[in-house]
C-alpha cells in the first residue's frame, strides 16, 4: 500500500486526530486509570479465586467430615443390627428354656395329678373291699347266728367278759 502524505486526503487526517485523542489521553493520565482498573480488576479476580480456593477447602472439609459421619452412622447400623441379632438369639434360647421349664412342671403336676388319684382309688378300692368284707362277715354271722343257740352265745361271751376284766 502506498502512503500519500498530502493534506487533502483523509487517511493523515484521521491519523492526526487518533494522534490527538491519543496524546490527550496519556496526558490526562488514562493510561493510569486503565491500569488502576486493570488492577482493581485482577486484585477483584485474585481475591475471588482466592475465595473460590477457601470455599473449596470448606468444601472439601464439609465433606470429609460427612463422609467421616457416614461411616460412623454405618458402622453403628453394624452394631445395632448385631445387637438386635444377639437380643433376639437369647431371647430364643430364653423362650425355648422357659417353655422347657413349663413343660416339666406341667408334666410334674400330670404325674402328682395321676398318684394323687391312684392313691385315691387305692383308697376307694380299700373302702369297698372293707365295705365288702364287712356285709360279708355280716351275713355270715347272721346265717350263723340262726342256727346257733343264743342263750349259750351269750354265756360263753359274759365268760370271756369277766375274765378279760380281771
Amino acid at each position: 500500500m502506498h502512503w500519500d502524505f498530502r493534506l487533502d486526503h483523509p487517511t493523515i487526517w484521521v491519523f492526526f486526530a487518533l494522534a490527538i485523542i491519543v496524546l490527550a489521553a496519556i496526558w490526562k493520565g488514562i493510561h493510569k486509570v486503565m491500569g488502576k482498573a486493570l488492577d482493581d480488576r485482577a486484585g477483584a479476580i485474585s481475591k475471588e479465586l482466592d475465595d473460590a480456593k477457601n470455599l473449596r477447602e470448606e468444601a472439601q472439609t464439609l465433606l470429609a467430615s460427612y463422609q467421616r459421619k457416614q461411616a460412623e452412622a454405618e458402622e453403628q447400623a453394624k452394631q445395632i443390627v448385631e445387637q438386635a441379632r444377639t437380643d433376639a438369639e437369647d431371647m430364643a434360647k430364653q423362650a425355648r428354656q422357659e417353655l422347657s421349664e413349663r413343660l416339666a412342671r406341667r408334666a410334674e403336676l400330670a404325674e402328682a395329678k395321676i398318684a394323687n388319684a391312684e392313691t385315691q382309688a387305692m383308697a376307694e378300692v380299700k373302702a369297698r373291699a372293707v365295705d365288702l368284707a364287712a356285709k360279708a362277715a355280716q351275713d355270715l354271722l347272721r346265717s350263723e347266728l340262726k342256727t346257733m343257740d343264743h342263750t349259750a352265745l351269750v354265756k360263753d361271751g359274759i365268760t370271756q367278759l369277766g375274765k378279760t376284766l380281771n
